[in-house]
């Protein structure tokens, strides 16, 4: 899932993205109205955490602005404002929740996921299954052949893009910007380490291995050999 934090609080709005991060999730951050205005205008987000009281651009306008633009990106509005009238302020000018501070980061989380279900469209696939392994989307669980399996966050993005590229060859390029969010090659080996790390979880003991590397390629999750 990919989230853009509005939030002119720089603490605030990095512990968010790195919370974010280690939650399985890619976040962007902007610091006031206007930019954050514009990467939502011109990103692609499931969600976004909004910050009513913001430099620039308050973020009623913000979302506002949005609604008239035709943008239905699910958005939920952090505000100090916690009184009934600010709160049905915040819902009227077209936020779908709205969380006061302070705030337990668990809820927050809880809130982001639960808005992106109710954003999933109906056709698009909320769970993958590649022989018998499975990766449910909605509850980040994955199983095999029944049995759960452990993942780190970014283990578990790695799984969720191969599985949805199943069958297809995944390049490096196609993982470093979808996985790791770099537009460049940092010239390291963190993908053969998590392949390597993944490929222990989900194959170790069963007789037939699901995540293959094709050489000079890339990875491809399928069903039988390459």
């Amino acid at each position: 899932m990919r989230v853009l934090v509005i939030e002119d609080d720089r603490e605030t709005a990095q512990f968010l993205q790195k919370s974010l991060k280690e939650s399985g999730h890619s976040a962007d951050l902007a610091g006031d109205g206007e930019t954050g205005l514009a990467m939502a205008q011109s990103g692609t987000y499931d969600i976004l955490v909004v910050d009513r009281m913001l430099p620039r651009l308050d973020g009623l306008t913000v979302i506002k602005t949005l609604r008239t633009e035709g943008n239905r990106t699910a958005v939920l509005i952090l505000s100090a404002l916690g009184d009934v009238d600010d709160r049905v302020k915040g819902l009227r000018a077209g936020g779908d929740d709205y969380l006061t501070k302070p705030y337990a980061y668990t809820e927050l989380l809880a809130r982001i996921e639960a808005l992106a279900r109710r954003a999933i469209p109906e056709e698009q696939e909320t769970r993958y299954a590649v022989g018998d392994l499975v990766l449910d989307r909605l509850s980040h669980r994955v199983t095999r052949a029944g049995e759960a399996i452990q993942l780190q966050p970014r283990e578990y993005r790695l799984l969720e893009y191969l599985m949805k590229n199943a069958g297809q060859v995944v390049t490096r390029t196609m993982l470093l910007e979808n996985v790791w969010d770099y537009h460049f090659d940092p010239q390291t080996n963190v993908i053969d380490v998590h392949v390597s790390r993944l490929r222990s979880k989900i194959d170790k003991g069963f007789d037939k291995p699901l995540l293959h590397t094709v050489r000079g390629a890339g990875y491809m999750v399928r069903d039988g050999a390459v």
